[in-house]
């Protein structure tokens, strides 16, 4: 679920929290991936030109703020990482080290792996519109919704995706923007009940965030203590178990209510 640095190719990521390095001296390529914040993208504007949220069968709105979702990116399975790239990002904030195992699926090939990815955020993208359309209480077969986001892999957008749905239909159901017209970003799987799942990569996540503009970030609960652990200065973290609760989280961030907090 990640691209090589070498071939920008973005891809959303399910991560496993970084290991402990033992020390080494060793001068062959080491069995690690380097993973480094990456680009977001705004799921209630256009890709390349394309809406990535199109939704046809009922009226939607005109929506304002920006609801970013997130990625890093990595070496590919097939890059030589070295004692020297290990030590480097090791100590630096902006990159994490992890094991290669844990990102590409052992004798994947190159090409089978992104098919993997991509099939991810297909899946991703259906639970996503199920959910969003489970929570307004409407139908599929008089709602279509039509996702689009080209170069992206995996399912960590399935919670943005969910409430880019929800603000073109309904926006806060009080004819404001769920987004309350400020640049929210954050990451999370997402089920067709509306169950938000934890991603991974999250620390790495929120510094792209605030690098391209949010003040807020939506957080996987359990992944609270990652996020706090490199936290951008100026960015608020609320913690999310399901698709209402970030709703509710963001109406009363809009409306002076409480909050919750990592």
């Amino acid at each position: 679920m990640l691209s090589r640095l070498s071939r920008p190719r973005t891809l959303a990521l399910c991560a496993l929290p970084v290991l402990a390095l033992f020390g080494t001296a060793a001068l062959a390529p080491l069995p690690f991936t380097l993973a480094q914040p990456g680009t977001t993208a705004n799921v209630l504007g256009d890709d390349k030109g394309t809406p990535v949220i199109t939704i046809e069968g009922t009226p939607t709105r005109t929506t304002d703020g920006r609801l970013l979702m997130t990625t890093i990116i990595a070496t590919g399975p097939e890059a030589d990482v070295g004692i020297e790239d290990v030590l480097d990002s090791w100590f630096r904030g902006d990159r994490a080290v992890m094991p290669r195992d844990s990102v590409y699926p052992t004798g994947d090939s190159e090409k089978e792996i992104e098919q993997h990815n991509l099939k991810d955020m297909r899946d991703s993208q259906n639970s996503a519109v199920e959910a969003a359309l489970n929570h307004l209480g409407k139908k599929p077969g008089s709602v279509d919704v039509t996702l689009q986001l080209a170069d992206v892999g995996g399912p960590s957008a399935g919670l943005f995706f969910s409430l880019g749905i929800i603000d073109k239909l309904v926006g806060d159901g009080s004819g404001g923007d769920l987004t309350g017209g400020r640049t929210i970003a954050g990451t999370g799987t997402i089920e067709a009940d509306g169950t938000v799942g934890a991603v991974g990569g999250v620390s790495l996540k929120t510094q792209a965030a605030r690098r391209d503009g949010a003040t807020v970030f939506l957080v996987p609960k359990a992944e609270c203590g990652q996020a706090e652990a490199e936290k951008p200065e100026g960015l608020r973290l609320i913690p999310v178990t399901t698709l209402k609760s970030a709703v509710s989280s963001l109406r009363a961030l809009d409306q002076g209510g409480k909050v919750p907090s990592c």
